[in-house]
């Protein structure tokens, strides 16, 4: 078995319990997922199994798309609605919709994150969650993120003394949408926390085409479990095209340094021969009219 499983991850499950159970579900151990989602996350958690482990550093580090909910009035120690209330201040007076919206727009494009203490994160070979559980506090380095795309959505509530409102996110691996919709927060001037969130897409692989474990383990109890895996190509979507004749794939299949063409760019390219996904080649760093491998699937 070779290929993408499209999960949907519900709340309650680590990734790497979505690991365990996919393995025993399918019958096979070689299974690796391709990004954490933390147990309060719902969302898609693209698993690859057999051959297509060897693109998942690929598909990790990919466009994310997510819908959260960023709350005014209360910051948390986790940043999210799991952790213990450390500051609360009432909303008042309620931001206006295009102050909102202005505000949003600041956080489009490069911006600079600091992690949350309560993240996998590591500092000097220790995890921030496992320094934050003993109550110290470290300099947590800088990260530099992309955000694509940040849009308020509509359903906006006033619950007490907290207001909340829903934002849909694309972006670069690495974001922490907990410490964006904190920073958001502390530019209205509030203390705030991302009261729910849901990862909508991952690597071009939509929450449509997903299939909680009830729906994958139905399917394997009748044999049909192989028709929920896409292929491992896409994974690779986001990658150039660059299709071969029949009569080159030997030389792609054992992973022969080839002859650069005249229009190979930079970037990696997925090498294809009748819409399969054969291998990943990149420039070769030291003869500069040759091309090389990086992945032969």
């Amino acid at each position: 078995m070779n290929g993408i499983l499209p999960l949907w991850k519900e709340k309650g499950f680590t990734s790497h319990d979505c690991v365990s159970k996919a393995r025993g579900i399918l019958k096979t151990k070689k299974i690796g997922h391709t990004g954490t989602l933390d147990p309060e996350v719902e969302g898609v958690l693209p698993l690859c199994i057999g051959m297509a482990t060897k693109i998942v550093p690929f598909l990790t580090d990919t466009k994310k798309v997510y819908e959260a909910v960023v709350t005014l009035g209360a910051a948390t120690e986790t940043e999210d609605q799991t952790g213990e209330t450390i500051q609360q201040m009432p909303v008042d007076p309620i931001p206006e919709i295009q102050e909102i919206d202005n505000v949003l727009a600041q956080f489009r494009g490069g911006i600079t994150q600091v992690p949350p203490m309560y993240s996998a994160v590591k500092v000097d070979g220790k995890r921030l969650y496992q320094y934050a559980r003993e109550g110290i506090e470290v300099e947590r380095p800088k990260r530099t993120v992309t955000i694509f795309e940040l849009e308020r959505l509509n359903d906006i509530k006033k619950d007490g003394d907290m207001f909340s409102f829903p934002i849909r996110v694309s972006c670069s691996k690495g974001t922490y949408i907990r410490t964006l919709c904190v920073d958001i927060g502390k530019t209205l001037g509030f203390p705030a926390h991302m009261s729910s969130l849901e990862r909508l897409e991952t690597g071009g692989i939509k929450k449509e085409e997903c299939f909680t474990f009830d729906e994958i383990q139905k399917r394997a109890d009748c044999g049909q479990a192989e028709e929920l895996i896409l292929p491992l190509g896409r994974g690779l979507n986001h990658f150039q095209e660059f299709p071969i004749e029949e009569s080159q794939r030997f030389a792609i299949e054992h992973g022969q340094v080839l002859k650069k063409p005249k229009d190979f760019g930079t970037e990696p390219v997925v090498v294809t021969c009748g819409g399969q996904a054969l291998a990943l080649y990149q420039q070769h760093p030291e003869k500069h009219d040759k091309i090389k491998p990086i992945r032969v699937f």
